[in-house]
């Protein structure tokens, strides 16, 4: 086959080494700058390819386009190319074609990376042979090309999902379901409900959908659509915060550094996909007490003077903020501040009355903050740096307090983006710790 990939990031580059490893003649076309790696990677296996424009004409010689998720479906040269009766599928799709492997796929609107890489880390305590993929890590069609794993656990996006035609996993969770992306789904949610029940609509009556038992709009579509599979609906509201009970086996959540209700949920989806591979109480037991979340997510990383510092720098919008808050069982010093988005602060106002003894603001502009959130709190200062916001949390937090860097904004007023903004927060912490 002729294949034409369209867009050459770590997705676009995957199926590209895929389809040369497969055989097929390969084109791949990317309408910005490859990045060197990638680019070495095609020179290396003798991949022609474009950066900086697209040449219709060489891509409409394909018999079949792979299109990275950033692409928009509605692009006029790819709805022509359909209506010559040619597909234009997504690298999920083109990967899962040449497997036999145990698929496990995960999405939903938040929460998909911490439950994708706690499902890949209970699978790998119990000594599964599972690789993890798809949003995260590497592409599904680089891990493919060796084919030696038995298992893949891999995030999906709607964007991922939308171009998949037969692409079945055989566990599905389906986490919740909140206005995103709309832009992408002619501003009607019914369409990005849909988008996300993709996931499901290959399954089997042997396969397994795990999914949200309160999301509203998850239960509105299961009321008008029967699936054909076997289905576990979880709960999202918890009795306890230091343990879980799945299945009927229960699980101590003490070692456990996932907190906070939301993740609870998260982590009774990641058990229930765990289970039904197969995965003994023990070892999930296990994987719970050592599983380490990817960085800026609640991230734990100090304890001084019985303070603890958290960083949630990727807590860049009020719901992630929410969340957070909510995880919190001890007084909180908020650092939080950057460039606003339009925020509406009205959801986390009782939730900061309650929880919150000082806000430390770190921005350029706090205006906002400072307007919202004054009336509410009485301990409010600014801050220029992660530094001088650290130094200024550490004058009110007392002992048995928390304080949590959980900014609410993008980063790129004082820093080069979110992880910037968390490692400088973390460096900031080290030096107390040090007594710098």
């Amino acid at each position: 086959m002729k294949i034409a990939i369209l867009g050459g990031g770590e997705s676009g580059t995957g199926a590209a080494l895929l389809a040369k490893h497969l055989g097929h003649e390969v084109f791949l076309s990317d309408g910005g700058v490859l990045k060197e790696n990638y680019k070495a990677e095609l020179l290396d296996k003798g991949i022609p390819n474009e950066e900086g424009k697209h040449t219709w004409t060489s891509i409409f010689e394909a018999d079949e386009i792979i299109k990275s998720p950033g692409i928009p479906d509605d692009l006029p040269p790819l709805l022509d190319f359909r209506r010559q009766g040619k597909q234009v599928i997504s690298e999920i799709e083109f990967a899962g074609r040449h497997t036999s492997a145990t698929i496990i796929g995960i999405t939903g609107s938040n929460g998909k990376t911490t439950t994708t890489r706690l499902t890949y880390h209970l699978l790998k305590t119990a000594g599964i042979n599972a690789a993890i993929g798809g949003n995260v890590g590497l592409s599904f069609a680089r891990n493919i090309i060796e084919n030696k794993y038995d298992y893949y656990v891999l995030e999906l996006s709607s964007f991922q999902l939308d171009g998949i035609v037969a692409f079945r996993p055989h566990i599905a969770i389906l986490l919740n379901i909140t206005p995103d992306h709309l832009d992408r789904y002619e501003y009607k949610m019914e369409n990005y409900v849909r988008s996300k029940f993709r996931i499901a609509m290959n399954q089997q009556a042997e396969d397994l959908l795990i999914t949200n038992a309160d999301d509203k709009e998850i239960q509105n579509y299961l009321k008008s659509n029967q699936l054909a599979l076997q289905m576990i609906e979880v709960p999202t509201h918890f009795n306890s915060t230091k343990k879980l009970v799945v299945a009927g086996s229960e699980f101590d959540m003490t070692s456990c550094r996932l907190k906070g209700p939301h993740n609870f949920f998260n982590t009774c989806c990641a058990i229930h996909a765990a289970k039904a591979v197969g995965v003994s109480d023990e070892a999930i037991q296990e994987g719970l007490n050592t599983f380490v979340n990817d960085p800026h997510r609640l991230e734990f990383v100090a304890e001084i003077n019985d303070v603890e510092y958290i960083n949630d720098s990727k807590a860049t919008n009020v719901d992630s903020v929410f969340y957070a808050l909510q995880a919190m069982e001890k007084p909180v010093v908020w650092i939080a501040g950057g460039t606003d988005k339009g925020n509406d602060y009205s959801p986390i106002e009782d939730l900061v009355q309650q929880k919150v003894k000082a806000l430390i603001c770190l921005g350029v502009d706090n205006s906002k903050l400072l307007g919202v959130f004054s009336p509410i709190l009485k301990n409010i200062e600014e801050a220029r740096s992660a530094k001088e916001a650290v130094e200024r949390a550490s004058i009110y937090a007392e002992s048995g307090d928390v304080v949590l860097l959980s900014p609410a904004c993008a980063s790129f007023d004082l820093f080069k983006n979110y992880m910037d903004r968390g490692d400088q927060f973390k460096a900031a912490v080290q030096s107390m710790v040090n007594g710098k």
